[in-house]
């Protein structure tokens, strides 16, 4: 989480494309070797993302202020409609740098599992305890309520009625989700969360290898920065 935070930082300080291709590659890169996820799901989780990034960037290009300046020359046009050399550089590396955030992204999540991500939250950057938890049941939640959806979908139509949206579907998915909320809030109250030193079922310890990790990470950050300074 820190290296990723940390190389998405530099990607906001950088207008260059090589910095966000070095990084989104090495990011992607890291996920298929280290965290043995197959090619196959990146692809799937990158296709969307990577249509943004393309979308994003032919229209900062499209709408780029450079386009009306004369003293540039028009690389191509089409009708009124012009674009110049600065203009395409600067969509090009706004589009590299949303891919290579996505990237990121992607690996992070694939790579990550989320119940260890919050342990270490707490045992090491020390976060509240109700907080990250909360957060966490909060996140587990979200596949529950499209079961939800179903089941108040479903109920209607052996109701008679239309099973197709309807605001009173929203509003049974409010009612299940507070009762759900409260229910847990219940439970962790009963198990202690907040009220002070506690005994762990899961350890998460810093290791070698997350030092090495994170070394390695920086030393990647700084070459990528470099090759974007020396353009």
């Amino acid at each position: 989480l820190v290296l990723v935070g940390a190389w998405v930082a530099g990607l906001a300080l950088t207008t260059d494309p090589r910095p966000p291709v070095v990084l989104g590659a090495v990011g992607l890169a890291g996920a298929v070797v280290l965290g043995r996820v197959r090619p196959a799901s990146l692809v799937a989780g990158l296709a969307p993302l990577v249509f943004a990034a393309l979308t994003v960037g032919f229209f900062n290009a499209l709408l780029n202020p450079a386009n009306a300046n004369p003293a540039f020359a028009a690389v191509t046009s089409l009708g009124p409609i012009r674009l110049t050399a600065p203009a395409i550089s600067a969509g090009v590396a706004l589009s590299c740098r949303v891919g290579a955030v996505a990237a990121l992204g992607i690996a992070f999540g694939l790579t990550t599992d989320t119940t260890r991500l919050v342990d270490a939250l707490v045992q090491q950057a020390h976060m509240p305890e109700r907080f990250a938890y909360g957060a966490l049941a909060a996140f587990q939640a979200i596949p529950r309520l499209a079961e939800d959806l179903v089941a108040l979908r479903e109920a209607r139509r052996i109701r008679g009625l239309r099973a197709s949206w309807h605001p009173r579907i929203l509003v049974g998915l409010l009612v299940l989700a507070i009762r759900r909320a409260d229910r847990l809030a219940v439970a962790m109250d009963a198990r202690g969360f907040g009220s002070g030193q506690r005994t762990r079922f899961r350890s998460v310890e810093w290791s070698l290898a997350d030092g090495v990790l994170l070394g390695v990470g920086v030393a990647v950050l700084v070459v990528a920065m470099a090759l974007g300074r020396g353009a």
